[in-house]
């Protein structure tokens, strides 16, 4: 009685030699239909093309075969998956918290992140925090986001509208670019002042050191949960 007894199962395809069945369906090179052939003929053949016998649909009956270089094969895949998962974009909920009283200049630096935020693609969950009395003037957080919502309604809209959650009121806004938009255009701009920075040698290696620490900063955002929020 056959038993399984664990260990990995290997989703490469079966090549050349480890194929074992008496016969395929074999696609040429480029592609075109060879036909059913012996396994033997289809190896023989590999040979003659100095390529590799690949078995890319093993449930068929029978299976189907193609002639591929499959060292290239593999590279082209690997690097396909790379770019995809270079260009792959998660989009953050930001957490911006507020006081309802809060002043100016706490105000300006509070949205100064929120609009960073917005620019890079990512929501902001903006929430108010009443405490003692302030709790019976709710009204207060209603304007103050409001007032947040209209300073950057160039860059977001209000996706949930305020609410109370207990003591705290809560809004999310919504960017009105998509994460992907937002990542290439950081690129290009990033690219952009790379080659000023080529054309005008005294100014490049600052420049080169701050654009490499946006794109990791950038690249570091897109990946990881939403930044710890901060307190007014």
């Amino acid at each position: 009685m056959w038993c399984y007894r664990g260990g990995s199962i290997s989703a490469e395809p079966r090549i050349n030699d480890r194929i074992r069945v008496p016969e395929v369906r074999l696609v040429g090179p480029s592609g075109e239909q060879v036909g059913i052939v012996p396994l033997a003929k289809a190896l023989e053949l590999a040979q003659e093309y100095d390529l590799d016998l690949v078995e890319v649909a093993a449930n068929a009956r029978p299976p189907v075969c193609k002639l591929m270089d499959y060292g290239k094969f593999k590279y082209e895949s690997a690097m396909k998956a790379r770019e995809a998962r270079k260009n792959q974009a998660h989009t953050v909920i930001k957490e911006m918290k507020l006081r309802p009283k809060i002043d100016p200049h706490d105000y300006d630096t509070k949205k100064g992140h929120v609009v960073r935020f917005l620019k890079q693609g990512d929501k902001v969950k903006i929430t108010i925090m009443f405490r003692g009395r302030e709790q019976s003037r709710p009204e207060l957080g209603y304007r103050l986001l409001q007032r947040l919502a209209n300073d950057v309604e160039d860059l977001g809209f209000i996706e949930s509208n305020p609410k109370q959650d207990g003591r705290n009121m809560i809004m999310v806004l919504g960017p009105h670019k998509k994460k992907t938009e937002a990542m290439a255009e950081a690129r290009e701009a990033q690219a952009a002042r790379k080659a000023d920075a080529k054309a005008n040698p005294g100014k490049s290696q600052n420049v080169a050191e701050s654009d490499d620490d946006v794109e990791t900063e950038v690249e570091a955002e897109v990946e990881t949960p939403a930044e710890a929020p901060a307190e007014a």
